[in-house]
């Protein structure tokens, strides 16, 4: 695993595509922003072992939620 320090505002790139974005830092919650192409799926953690769970379930989130969760968790 890669470690890095960032302060708000700085860049972390990935390949020539995604861009991690450190937003804000409020006491112990870091929140990120993702910008990634389409086809890219970003999902936290414990949504990823959720992946096991009925399609009825998983289909309530849509991308966009994925995102915006992701960045509300971190």
């Amino acid at each position: 695993m890669l470690v890095l320090s960032r302060k708000p505002g700085e860049n972390i790139l990935i390949g020539t595509d995604i861009v991690i974005t450190l937003v804000e830092v409020v006491g112990n919650r870091v929140k990120i922003g993702i910008d990634a192409p389409a086809e890219v799926t970003i999902l936290r953690g414990e949504l990823r072992n959720g992946m096991d769970a009925p399609q009825s379930t998983r289909a309530r989130s849509t991308s966009s939620q994925k995102t915006q969760d992701l960045v509300e968790s971190v």
